[in-house]
């Protein structure tokens, strides 16, 4: 599942082939042909990311939801383009580009109340242009559950996934069975701030780089991390603690992340 920083540069990168044109909106496939019809013709207004949601507002008052999950993709491509696959929940087109949406969990449209209702269920985005960590530190301090748990409760914070939360609590030393009510807030604003600066850099470099080892021109950018997925810590050498939490697996190291 995509963490935040693919939907912020997925948002990005949109902005400019939708923002500010009427939008020739379709379903191919068919299942979203009702919601289609309602936007079909109207002006995007704005490309909205909120955690692992985007949204796409236009001037008719109404937003498009989507939440990619495990499945969905987005393809975009300058015109022409052929006619889409058949697998296409929604196709977006301006006057320059094709945006083409296939396998979402979520797709649907929001009014004003609903999109209202929508904002509140959710923590602060971790990457929106007015940062809100009191909110944030707030539900934490008052949960008595683990904070590897809260940092993947989207209603706590929106945008954090596993690698986030793994390459996190390790850098600031934490074990992730620490109960957020037990953690002070000098180090959960601490823990907000460079989560955030991690998160600006994946959406520059489009991928998660949490070891300070940003590509150089012409490198292949990939996933460059201290342990999601590794089996030796490397600032001591020790070996990385694998376990499950909330049905995802757990990356810790025991030396260097204690109680």
């Amino acid at each position: 599942m995509p963490e935040g920083h693919t939907i912020h540069r997925a948002a990005q990168d949109q902005r400019p082939m939708l923002i500010g044109q009427p939008i020739a909106m379709s379903s191919p496939q068919g299942r979203f042909a009702a919601g289609a019809r309602l936007l079909d013709s109207a002006i995007a207004t704005g490309i909205e990311p909120i955690g692992k949601h985007i949204l796409y507002h236009f001037d008719n008052g109404r937003s498009l939801h989507l939440h990619l999950g495990l499945a969905g993709k987005i393809y975009r491509s300058p015109k022409p383009v052929p006619p889409p696959r058949d697998v296409v929940r929604v196709r977006m087109e301006s006057a320059t580009h094709v945006v083409d949406i296939t396998g979402p969990a979520i797709c649907e449209i929001l009014g004003v109340a609903e999109l209202k209702a929508f904002r509140l269920r959710y923590g602060p985005d971790l990457l929106a242009e007015v940062p809100d960590p009191a909110r944030a530190i707030e539900k934490i301090h008052a949960s008595r559950s683990p904070i590897g748990t809260l940092l993947m409760n989207q209603k706590v914070i929106s945008g954090i996934g596993n690698i986030y939360r793994t390459e996190i609590l390790w850098l600031l030393g934490i074990h992730p069975l620490t109960r957020g009510c037990d953690l002070g807030t000098d180090i959960l604003i601490r823990m907000w701030q460079k989560l955030r600066d991690l998160m600006l850099i994946g959406v520059r470099y489009d991928s998660i780089i949490t070891n300070g080892d940003l590509p150089k021109a012409g490198q292949g950018v990939g996933e460059r991390v201290h342990i999601y997925g590794k089996e030796v810590c490397p600032k001591c050498t020790g070996p990385i603690v694998v376990s499950r939490l909330n049905n995802r697996t757990l990356y810790h190291c025991a030396a260097c992340q204690t109680r």
